[in-house]
């Protein structure tokens, strides 16, 4: 039995290796936490905002909401948004409510690109065959005001 020898790398080596650090980058800035605000996107819920409120497990939170009654909720159903809000683990609806109106969940919603594209989504959903006539001729007018003023424009800069 012949053993092999492999050659041990001198220890100033290691230890230059072991104290030059490098702080490692987290890849994701969205954690699954109590007081997280997410965004439905499957069910009935479908589209509501949800504060989870604990973590059942690995696949399911305890989800709630000022209109909605408590539940869990599957993760793959959740969406996590930036929005957090400070509450304790199972907190009362009432207190629930309070800090969700002290973070300004809403307004903060709302003022989000992310927010206001489905307000976009939504109100283009909800518009009727008239209603999207209208906006064709709306945007046939905004264009022919947007040649004229190129026409001005080019012209100026050719004389």
């Amino acid at each position: 039995n012949s053993s092999i020898l492999i050659p041990s790398p001198p220890l100033s080596s290691i230890s230059n290796t072991i104290t030059h650090k490098q702080t490692p980058k987290m890849p994701f800035k969205r954690y699954v936490e109590i007081g997280r605000v997410a965004l439905v996107n499957y069910g009935k819920d479908y589209g509501k905002l949800v504060v989870i409120v604990d973590v059942v497990d690995q696949n399911r939170a305890l989800v709630d909401a000022p209109d909605m009654v408590r539940g869990q909720m599957n993760f793959k159903r959740l969406t996590l948004t930036d929005i957090t809000i400070d509450i304790p683990r199972v907190p009362k609806k009432k207190t629930l409510i309070e800090a969700m109106e002290k973070a300004d969940v809403k307004n903060k919603w709302e003022s989000s690109s992310w927010g206001r594209k489905l307000i976009v989504q939504k109100r283009r959903a909800s518009l009727n065959d008239f209603d999207r006539f209208k906006l064709m001729l709306a945007k046939i007018k905004r264009s022919g005001v947007i040649k004229q003023e190129l026409a001005k424009l080019k012209k100026e800069n050719a004389s």
